[in-house]
């Protein structure tokens, strides 16, 4: 393979062994996924920046793998103490930085990233300096922590970890278990907004709420997108006792914006929100969607806000779950400006329909390729499954669709698989990096017991699996209109990028 100025380059898939062993000397969690492809662009605004790769330069690339090896010696994602006592602790030596900038704080089980995009390209919209952190990531660690819309430099990164070190030693010292992988990078954030500086923060819990290590910050505006049965080990085994550890983030006299929930969870986050005085406002009563049809490309909407009616909303994501994700995300900036409460007439609507417009979300039904179309997707969980697969039927004519599905090992899988069963003609079960992976037999146990053994095909190698959809696809002939989904983990998406990727 050759670029435009006939140097040769590497094939993604000779390289993605030796990607992947390099990746997985450290802990998989942190794994900077290497993929190329693009995420899908619309006329609508300027391009949001591509999901980073890995730095051009040697010397910065070693001293990024550098910093992701320090981190690898942290607890992982998986491993928690629940308390804010070793961030808080951190925030105090680093003078609370997170306290210089007002904060939407966002958590909920499914569609937290895509909310927290949006939100920022709003806000972006109308002038004001973002910085976003959200988890985890697709390709680059890096992607964790952006401003202005996009993901900060690695050279930024670097500079901004080697900035807190000596603190986070300092706190290391101090108390009973050393600060995570994920503590460290919130530290990381909100020092960087800090420095920017940024005029607000759009923050994304990493797990719960209530001793999220996000949260330290008091948000101005708290969002909870819909709440679902994930981490229950952690969280509860009912979406009320889940919705009990959300509820953490909701602070005193806050303006509360809360997607469409189950019953037991909204009892217990409205119950919160009395407590604390803060204001409520709720989807499909003070704001939703009125209209929305298939567009190219994405879909059309109509959303009622807390300000009146916006009308033609070009949106560049499929499916009715980010349709309502963009009216909690148009709600939540009107809640931070104002509208409602101080000021009654609504956003600049061409303003918002320029944001809406330029919004990308990676890995979520993102097409890859095409003849035969592979789209990714992150769905992991079975409320996500259901949602993927809702958006799948509705924005694309497959005739036949394979599906490619790597699992983590602590999750809900059967469920997953059950929710996809209806439009998977095929699956193709394989094991993505991660030390938390699903063993690839395991998962075909499952998938057998959901899909039948004549629907399943093992192939343990991420490459071969997608080799194999990509086959099965083929075979109803270049204009049959068979398609591929590769889902069932982040890390899974991610690797499948690389292989797949344009760039």
């Amino acid at each position: 393979m050759s670029d435009p100025n006939g140097t040769d380059q590497p094939d993604p898939l000779d390289s993605f062994e030796e990607i992947i062993e390099a990746e997985t000397t450290r802990d998989p969690d942190l794994a900077v996924i290497e993929a190329g492809s693009r995420t899908l662009r619309t006329q609508g605004g300027p391009p949001q920046a591509d999901v980073p790769a890995r730095p051009e330069d040697p010397e910065v690339d070693k001293a990024l793998r550098e910093v992701e090896a320090e981190l690898a010696t942290r607890w992982g994602e998986t491993k928690l103490e629940p308390s804010v006592s070793r961030i808080s602790a951190l925030m105090d030596v680093l003078g609370e930085p997170q306290r210089s900038y007002p904060s939407i704080h966002i958590t909920g089980t499914n569609g937290k990233t895509s909310t927290a995009r949006m939100i920022e390209a709003l806000l972006g919209a109308f002038e004001l300096r973002t910085g976003r952190y959200t988890s985890p990531h697709v390709q680059s660690i890096t992607e964790r922590i952006s401003l202005d819309g996009a993901p900060i430099s690695a050279e930024r990164f670097i500079e901004t970890y080697q900035d807190i070190k000596p603190y986070v030693e300092m706190v290391d010292g101090q108390q009973e278990f050393r600060l995570s992988f994920f503590e460290v990078l919130t530290g990381m954030a909100y020092a960087a907004f800090a420095d920017a500086p940024v005029d607000v923060a759009v923050v994304e819990v990493g797990m719960g709420g209530s001793w999220d290590a996000t949260n330290v910050i008091d948000g101005d505006v708290a969002v909870v997108t819909p709440i679902g049965l994930d981490h229950t080990d952690r969280l509860g085994g009912t979406t009320a006792e889940i919705a009990g550890e959300k509820s953490g983030i909701i602070k005193q006299d806050a303006t509360v914006i809360l997607a469409q929930q189950p019953v037991d969870a909204a009892q217990v986050l409205l119950k919160k929100a009395v407590e604390v005085d803060a204001t409520v406002a709720r989807e499909g009563l003070e704001f939703g969607v009125t209209a929305r049809q298939v567009a190219v490309g994405g879909q059309l909407l109509t959303l009622r806000g807390l300000g009146g009616e916006y009308p033609e909303v070009y949106l560049p994501l499929h499916g009715a779950h980010q349709a309502h994700n963009a009216a909690v995300a148009l709600a939540a900036v009107e809640a931070f400006f104002g509208v409602g409460a101080q000021r009654a007439e609504p956003l600049d609507i061409d303003t918002v329909r320029k944001a809406f417009a330029a919004v990308s979300s990676p890995g979520r039904l993102e097409v890859v390729r095409r003849s035969p179309t592979v789209v990714l997707d992150a769905a992991h969980n079975p409320a996500g499954a259901e949602a993927t697969a809702e958006a799948v039927r509705e924005a694309f004519d497959f005739s036949r669709l394979i599906g490619v599905v790597g699992a983590s090992g602590d999750k809900n899988v059967r469920g997953l698989l059950e929710a996809f069963e209806p439009i998977f003609a095929e699956v193709v079960v394989t094991q993505n990096s991660s030390h938390r992976a699903m063993d690839v037999d395991e998962l075909a146990a499952i998938a057998v017991e959901v899909l039948g053994d004549e629907r399943v095909q093992v192939e343990p190698r991420l490459p071969d699996a997608l080799e194999a959809a990509i086959t099965l696809a083929e075979e109803e002939g270049e204009f049959a209109g068979g398609g591929v989904l590769v889902t069932g983990s982040v890390i899974t998406v991610g690797e499948a990028r690389l292989l797949l990727g344009k760039g």
